[in-house]
């Protein structure tokens, strides 16, 4: 099961509503944590996997983006916490993906952000896809980890 839903959006911290505070909070982290809940007899039965999708900004605070890196860092958080719980019988990972390229961004936006990552690019929809491919396929004795895939980035 992968937890893809999330809200991001930018509000200085001090224009931050409650509405939309809860709002980023009810999607990025109790989201995935209903999810997970009842999906778990399932997931336990047929010895799935979770993968949570987190954000380099869970890991790193952003100041125009405090409720979505507050939500990304509990997302983090609940992560370790299914890890532990769930255990023996499923592994539960996240990726927290960096600045990924989207139509939606200008393209001085997107060099900007390449040239702040010691990978020089910014990353791909693919490189997010394996990452998660990783973690669904790959050894099921990896459990309760943060993957950043960032080219750098975060560093």
């Amino acid at each position: 099961m992968v937890n893809n839903a999330a809200v991001f959006e930018s509000t200085p911290l001090e224009s931050i509503s409650l509405d939309q505070w809860e709002a980023v909070f009810e999607t990025n982290a109790r989201g995935p944590f209903l999810v997970a809940r009842e999906a778990l007899p399932h997931l336990r039965a047929a010895q799935g996997r979770i993968v949570n999708i987190g954000s380099l900004g869970g890991i790193h605070a952003w100041a125009g983006h405090a409720h979505y890196c507050a939500s990304k860092a509990a997302l983090h958080m609940l992560t370790l916490a299914m890890a532990k719980a769930f255990a023996p019988q499923l592994s539960v990972n996240c990726v927290a993906p960096g600045r990924i390229e989207m139509d939606d961004h200008s393209e001085d936006e997107a060099a900007h952000f390449a040239a702040k990552t010691p990978m020089m690019r910014n990353g791909t929809a693919d490189d997010v896809a394996q990452a998660v491919l990783f973690f669904v396929a790959g050894p099921s004795f990896v459990t309760g980890q943060v993957l950043a895939v960032d080219g750098g980035l975060g560093l």
